[in-house]
């Protein structure tokens, strides 16, 4: 079971190996980076809960979605007890379902396992919007908070634990040095380096 009411860095490895489902395609997650809020300048949420920020302040077990460069959705889950910034970003995983809808939405030419491999491409092969932020996630063994909508965003704790490799995370420039990136050691779909 995975606890979304703890801190990112302690979710952030849970998460590895966990499956995110969004209607019929399935990921399964390889990479992941965790962001501290209010704590950490390279958060969104560093410097408070306003404007697009303001769903990593809670409640826990939600999406935040974010434009990056303009072009690229990634996708964020929010963690830590409700009123607290935090969330982990999933970088990278491999394609368990719906792979030629993955493949309609990447490109024929994109090798299996490049199909979800960064943060934008992830994104894209499970059709996530600006509109999904916010979202809450079904999740076995943890209930967000219900608002009269339904979801076909889902996530699925892995059946055993992962051992995760830490590192420094990767393309960001403020507090770029914190080891707070997470990935499944020899895992082809992780992007960038792998140490």
């Amino acid at each position: 079971m995975i606890d979304l009411s703890q801190p990112a860095l302690d979710v952030a490895p849970q998460l590895l190996g966990a499956i995110i489902r969004h209607g019929p395609v399935s990921v399964r997650i390889t990479e992941v980076e965790a962001y501290m809020g209010l704590v950490d300048p390279a958060s969104h949420a560093f410097n408070g809960p306003g404007g697009r920020a303001a769903v990593m302040f809670g409640p826990p077990g939600r999406l935040y979605v974010y434009l990056s460069y303009g072009i690229h959705h990634c996708i964020n889950v929010i963690c830590s007890p409700d009123g607290v910034a935090s969330g982990v970003l999933l970088r990278a995983g491999e394609v368990v379902g719906g792979t030629q809808i993955v493949r309609d939405r990447r490109g024929p030419k994109a090798p299996d396992r490049k199909l979800a491999s960064g943060p934008g491409n992830l994104g894209q092969a499970l059709g996530v919007e600006l509109a999904d932020s916010g979202t809450a996630l079904a999740l076995d063994g943890f209930a967000p908070p219900t608002d009269g909508t339904s979801s076909d965003w889902s996530l699925e704790a892995p059946s055993a634990p992962v051992t995760a490799r830490i590192t420094t995370r990767i393309g960001i420039s403020k507090n770029a040095e914190t080891p707070w990136r997470f990935i499944i050691p020899g895992e082809p779909t992780v992007s960038g380096r792998r140490h």
